[in-house]
């Protein structure tokens, strides 16, 4: 192989691995962790309809993070007939090890989470509506109107190093 060709292989390389760089690092960015119950965690006696309407909107990407103490709840994600009636008979899914659960909401729609141990009844349920992230919003106006894209110092910082680690990476081939 030429050099010209492996020159050209890796800058298209490179320019594939930035591209993949900077969708990720925007999509981990947007992304936001709630922890369910705020303070309270994931215990009976907390209203998880007062702390969706405070946290909502939910979006794809964001984590809800369920705390309780151990062997004294678990969290069953249920069908919307599962919530209404408690039913954690036909689950979606279950998690009753440790203390702490970690959930990524994966695409739009509803979830509905209960405590199968029966706390559900007593208000252990939550149930969430989750959206595709909104569009950025515009940078606010001002007298320079510039075309170019303005980066933060952190996306210039990530994409020197990403192009030191990528052009190391070739000079060893």
């Amino acid at each position: 192989m030429t050099p010209s060709v492996q020159l050209r292989r890796a800058a298209a390389s490179l320019n594939f691995l930035l591209l993949i760089f900077f969708l990720i690092s925007h999509q981990l960015a947007a992304a936001d962790k709630f922890t369910v119950g705020d303070q309270q965690g994931w215990n009976p006696n907390v209203n998880y309809t007062v702390w969706v309407e405070k946290h909502k909107p939910f979006h794809v990407g964001d984590w809800l993070i369920f705390y309780y103490p151990t062997g004294m709840a678990d969290v069953i994600q249920v069908d919307e007939a599962g919530y209404n009636k408690c039913d954690a008979s036909n689950p979606i899914s279950n998690y009753s090890k440790g203390r702490s659960y970690a959930f990524e909401l994966n695409h739009t729609g509803n979830y509905y989470f209960i405590c199968s141990r029966g706390s559900c009844f007593g208000g252990m349920r939550l149930a969430i509506v989750s959206h595709h992230l909104p569009p950025p919003s515009p940078p606010p106006s001002s007298h320079n109107h510039s075309v170019a894209p303005r980066l933060l110092v952190s996306d210039v910082f990530l994409l020197l190093l990403l192009t030191a680690v990528t052009a190391s990476a070739l000079l060893r081939l």
